[in-house]
């Protein structure tokens, strides 16, 4: 009669611990060394390329290992390259070249680090504000754009 409640814990909603419902930053993707990949990645909150890759995504990081060679558009956060990449990428955080890394295209980028080695080349762009990727008109990219070599040649920064 003046018994306590037992705990009813194992009954109550456990939504938030769902076991089918994998926590953020659980979608990663990892093309590993002698692999090769052609497409499309979608959802993946980190990626990581060993192998080879000839894709189009969007994800908040992506790792281009020693062995890595990729090449397509990349949207990213963070973009980290050690190996080869070759396209258009666009990091609306920091874009980091690795001593042995090599990255060539349209590339846009909001925060840069390149360690002594790294290699960059094509039409580099400074962001503020990343836009997402898409095609543009070549008038407002002639507008908007200076190449890294023009700007050293006139002495801008």
């Amino acid at each position: 009669m003046f018994d306590k409640k037992k705990d009813n814990s194992e009954f109550e909603d456990k939504s938030t611990n769902d076991v089918f419902r994998p926590a953020k930053g659980d979608a990663k993707v990892v093309i590993g060394n002698g692999v090769s990949i052609t497409g499309e990645i979608k959802k993946a909150d980190e990626v990581q390329i060993d192998g080879e890759a000839d894709v189009t995504m969007k994800t908040d990081n992506i790792v281009i290992g020693l062995t890595g060679k990729c090449k397509g558009n990349i949207e990213t956060h963070n973009a980290d390259i050690w190996g080869d990449f070759d396209g258009e990428l666009k990091a609306s955080g920091t874009l980091t070249i690795q001593a042995e890394g090599n990255a060539t295209g349209s590339i846009e980028y909001q925060n840069m680090q390149i360690k002594l080695g790294g290699k960059l080349s094509g039409d580099i762009k400074m962001s503020d504000k990343i836009q997402p990727i898409k095609k543009e008109t070549k008038e407002s990219d002639n507008k908007s754009s200076i190449s890294l070599q023009e700007s050293i040649k006139t002495g801008n920064k």
